[in-house]
C-alpha cells in the first residue's frame, strides 16, 4: 500500500467542500429478495419466494450516490421519463441531497428501469424495462446549456455512460470545453460500442471488457500479472491514442487495476477486495472515488488507490452499493494490519 491512511484523510478532509457534476444516463434499481426452495412444473426454472423488494437511484445516479456516501456534493444532469418512475427516481435523489437543476423530462421515452431477482444471495435474473433516448436539436441545445451552468458551480464532473442517449458527442464537447475554462477534472466511464471523442478528458475508467471493446481487439484470458499481460498493454497504447486522455485507469476485477499514463510506464495497482458478492456499480465507485479524490488535491496514482480500496469495499455487499468514508477507511486500516 503507497497511500497511507493519514493521507487518504487529509485528501477526504476537503471532500464536504467539494461538488461533483454527474453528466449520464438515470435509471432506477429495483431488487427483489426472496429464496427458492423448489423448480418450477412449468418450466426448469427456480421459483422464487418474495420476502423484500426495494428501490434506489442505479445508472449514472449511483455515481452520485457515491459522490455524497464519501462526504462530497453531487449535482446531476440527463434526461427521464415524465413517468411515476422518474418521478419516484427524483424523489430518491432529492432526499439524498443530490441537486436536479440540470435532470431534464422527455415525455416521449420511458424512465429506464432495471429489476434484479435475488434469491439467497444470488440473482437470478434480471429484467430491463428501456429505452434508447432520441434528443432532438432543440432539447440537445437546452440541455447542454443547462450542464454549462452546472459546471460553472462544480469542483470537477463525471461523464457516465451507459449507452441510453443521454450522453453525446454535443454533451461530451460541452463538458470538456467548460470544464477546460475552469482547469477541473473531468472523468468518463465509457461504454465499449458508443465511440466518442474524447480529447482533453482528464481520466477514462473502463473495466477490461470495456477496455478491449472500445480498442476493437479480441479479449483473451488475462495474465496473473498486468504488466506481462501483452494484449492489456496494447490495448492501452490503442486507447490512448483513441481517448487522448491524460491517464486511463483499466479496472481488472480479481486482478486489481492498471493505471496508465501518456509516455509513462503502466502501473499495476493489486486489487483490495477479500470477499466479492456482487459487482454491481463497482464501477461507478471507481470513478465517484478518483475524479472526486482529484478534486480534493489527490495525485492521480493516489486517487486510484483511493478507488481500488472503495470498490474492494462496495464488491463485499449485496446489491446497487455504496462506500461510506467511514468504511473506506476502515478497510485501509484492516488492509494495513494484513500486511
Amino acid at each position: 500500500m503507497k497511500i497511507t491512511v493519514t493521507r487518504a484523510r487529509e485528501i477526504l478532509n476537503s471532500a464536504s467542500r467539494k461538488r461533483i457534476l454527474v453528466v449520464g444516463d438515470l435509471m432506477m434499481d429495483r431488487f427483489v429478495y426472496g429464496s427458492v426452495s423448489r423448480i418450477s412444473p412449468e418450466a426448469p426454472v427456480p421459483v422464487v419466494h418474495v420476502s423484500r423488494e426495494k428501490s434506489m437511484p442505479g445508472g449514472a445516479c449511483n455515481v452520485a450516490s457515491n459522490l455524497l456516501a464519501l462526504g462530497g456534493k453531487a449535482a446531476m444532469a440527463g434526461i427521464i421519463g415524465t413517468d411515476s418512475v422518474g418521478a419516484e427516481l427524483k424523489e430518491h435523489l432529492s432526499s439524498e441531497g443530490v441537486s436536479l437543476h440540470a435532470v431534464r423530462e422527455n415525455g416521449d421515452h420511458p424512465t429506464c428501469v432495471k429489476t434484479r431477482i435475488v434469491a439467497d444471495r444470488q440473482q437470478v435474473v434480471r429484467v430491463d424495462r428501456e429505452e434508447y433516448i432520441q434528443i432532438d436539436e432543440a432539447e440537445m441545445t437546452a440541455f447542454c446549456a443547462v450542464v454549462e451552468q452546472e459546471i460553472e458551480q462544480a469542483d470537477g464532473v463525471i461523464i457516465e455512460d451507459y449507452g441510453k442517449g443521454s450522453v453525446q458527442q454535443q454533451v461530451v464537447d460541452t463538458v470538456l470545453a467548460a470544464a477546460g475554462k475552469k482547469s477541473i477534472p473531468v472523468g468518463y466511464d465509457p461504454k465499449d460500442d458508443h465511440i466518442l471523442k474524447m480529447e482533453g478528458v482528464s481520466v477514462v475508467t473502463p473495466n477490461r471488457k470495456e477496455a478491449f471493446g472500445s480498442a476493437g481487439v479480441a479479449e483473451g484470458k488475462p495474465c496473473d500479472d498486468p504488466l506481462s499481460d501483452e494484449a492489456l498493454l496494447e490495448v492501452g497504447r490503442v486507447l490512448d491514442e483513441k481517448w487522448k486522455a491524460l491517464h486511463t485507469l483499466i479496472t481488472l476485477g480479481p486482478h486489481g487495476m492498471l493505471l496508465l499514463n501518456q509516455g509513462d510506464e503502466a502501473q499495476h495497482i493489486p486489487t483490495r477486495a477479500r470477499e466479492v458478492f456482487d459487482v454491481s456499480g463497482a464501477g461507478d465507485t471507481v470513478i465517484a472515488t478518483y475524479v472526486l479524490a482529484l478534486a480534493c488535491g489527490a495525485t492521480y496514482l493516489e486517487a486510484a488507490e483511493l478507488s481500488n480500496f472503495a470498490a474492494g469495499v462496495v464488491v463485499g455487499k449485496l446489491g446497487t452499493a455504496t462506500c461510506t468514508q467511514q468504511e473506506l477507511i476502515a478497510y485501509m486500516i484492516r488492509h494495513a494490519e494484513d500486511i
